[in-house]
């Protein structure tokens, strides 16, 4: 599978190295210059989801999980631990090709905008209760200390903030943060706000910032 898939990223003009058991892949992963990595959970050695984790601590390039299992849990548990998408087996390997271009599209654009100085340009910024997130340097920061985020994160954390006061559906947070339909099994975005409110250092009863909406969705208050 990773070979065929090898070969469908090449003919799309993409590098690929591939690792065939868990040390390897992590070694590679932190050691190389990598803007990308697919992750299978199953792996000789350790598993896809330390090495997503190892990854996650160092750097902010997309990961893309990939399992034969359909549990929803398996799921949730790699995007909990800073997986940006995953798919499930059996998959056409063009799929595969379209999610790393939209992942790596995302990617570019939140490098180019963090390393852009727009110096005339006014600050777009929102200050919630000591939460300062800034899209124009694409930095966040919690009562002073620097939280760092992933492409996505940011993204949804700064779409709540413009819509503050406001209680937004996982259907909206998905289907204007990836740009895919919405399917209602889709637990992508309530890993994704679990993943925010560990380094917001939320805690789950009574979190301060983004808070769940029973049965409606979420919202950061005025």
């Amino acid at each position: 599978i990773a070979e065929l898939e090898k070969d469908y990223l090449e003919l799309s003009d993409y590098e690929v190295d591939i690792a065939s058991d868990g040390e390897t892949g992590e070694s590679m992963a932190l050691k190389g210059d990598y803007v990308l990595c697919i992750l299978d959970v199953m792996l000789p050695g350790k598993d896809g989801f330390e090495i997503c984790k190892a990854i996650r601590k160092e750097k902010n390039i997309p990961i893309i999980m990939v399992s034969a299992k359909r549990d929803d849990i398996d799921k949730i548990r790699g995007l909990g631990l800073g997986a940006d998408d995953y798919i499930t087996k059996p998959f056409n390997p063009l799929e595969v090709v379209a999610r790393v271009k939209t992942q790596l599209r995302r990617y570019v654009r939140y490098n180019n905008a963090a390393n852009t100085e727009e110096k005339d340009a006014p600050i777009a910024e929102h200050d919630v209760r000591g939460l300062i997130i800034n899209k124009n340097t694409h930095k966040c920061t919690l009562y002073g200390k620097e939280v760092t985020l992933t492409p996505i994160e940011f993204s949804i954390l700064w779409y709540l903030c413009e819509n503050r006061g406001k209680v937004i559906s996982s259907e909206e947070l998905f289907e204007n943060i990836w740009g895919e339909k919405f399917l209602d099994n889709n637990n992508t975005v309530m890993a994704h706000i679990g993943r925010l409110r560990e380094k917001l250092n939320e805690p789950a009863k009574k979190p301060k910032f983004i808070k769940t909406v029973w049965g409606v969705g979420y919202t950061i208050e005025k």
